[in-house]
């Protein structure tokens, strides 16, 4: 199967449950569907083909539907009703809090689910360093392993052996979400198979809930982080083709500041973070071994 053949499955897959949506969503309001076409302007034979999932749907008529509906347009594309009433209702008394009060309920919900860090008993076993690149996972990974006695596992290292082939060309073939499902795996088979283990994982790792929520539930995370000119210098160092040129330094440079301004509240979900700006790899491990300490 071709990316572009799995694209149209996912396509064909998503139209037939927004058209579920919007029976059910019809149902229960107890609108006919001449009704839905006439309030949302859309006229009876295009609803009909939106119902059974033959029909392409627009934003600007998924807006029509969901005004119509009185709901909003995500709930039309999300799988929250999969999951039944009470679901549905806790998204919509969430909605309703303040960043701080979300901030809250969160760490509640933590605890008394058992994924706290106090409460995670393979928490001190694994442990994961996040971050940028130039943060220095690589360097002070193989330190804590040493200290430790853990094996130390780069997750990109992992998913580039499992789809035997370098990133950039996986990414050229799959893009990100293909990434993304391949990093999941990656990181589930080595919850499986290391009771002892540290990890460093990529940066973006964060911006994929579900996999970050696992990553928090099963190791010590620390978030290692430096100043944006700090994480340059340390990327250059490397040689990078990518930022062989000025207009490509430039680029880097303007990508990690986007990258740090839309990762910094999720990094900052980490158990633990250290800024190692002005610090060495030794540093930074001996830093960490503190805070693992106070964890036990």
């Amino acid at each position: 199967m071709t990316v572009t053949d799995h694209d149209e499955q996912g396509i064909q897959s998503l139209c037939l449950r927004l058209g579920q949506r919007v029976r059910r969503k019809r149902a229960a309001r107890a609108m006919t569907m001449k009704q839905l076409a006439a309030e949302s302007d859309i006229s009876l034979p295009y609803l009909s083909r939106v119902e059974k999932g033959d029909g392409n749907v627009s934003i600007s008529v998924l807006q029509r539907l969901a005004r119509a509906l009185n709901v909003s347009m995500d709930s039309l594309l999300s799988d929250q009703d999969e999951y039944g009433v009470d679901y549905a209702l806790i998204v919509e008394l969430l909605k309703r809090q303040t960043p701080d009060s979300l901030r809250e309920i969160r760490s509640h919900l933590v605890e008394s689910l058992g994924h706290g860090k106090a409460n995670c008993a393979d928490a001190p076993h694994r442990i994961a360093l996040i971050g940028l690149r130039g943060a220095g996972k690589s360097s002070t990974g193989p330190l804590l392993s040493q200290a430790l006695g853990m094996p130390f596992v780069e997750l990109n290292a992992l998913v580039a052996e499992r789809a035997g082939m370098a990133l950039s060309e996986f990414f050229s073939i799959y893009g990100q979400s293909g990434f993304r499902r391949l990093e999941r795996d990656c990181l589930e088979q080595v919850i499986a198979h290391y009771p002892q283990v540290i990890i460093a994982t990529g940066g973006g790792i964060v911006a994929e809930p579900a996999t970050y929520e696992l990553l928090l539930h099963s190791f010590f995370v620390c978030w290692l982080h430096a100043t944006p000119e700090v994480h340059f210098q340390r990327v250059m160092k490397q040689h990078d083709a990518r930022i062989a040129t000025p207009a490509l330094r430039d680029e880097a440079m303007a990508n990690i500041l986007a990258s740090l301004e839309a990762r910094c509240k999720l990094y900052a979900l980490a158990h633990a973070q250290v800024d190692t700006t002005y610090l060495t790899a030794e540093q930074v491990a001996k830093q960490m071994l503190i805070q693992l300490q106070h964890t036990r």
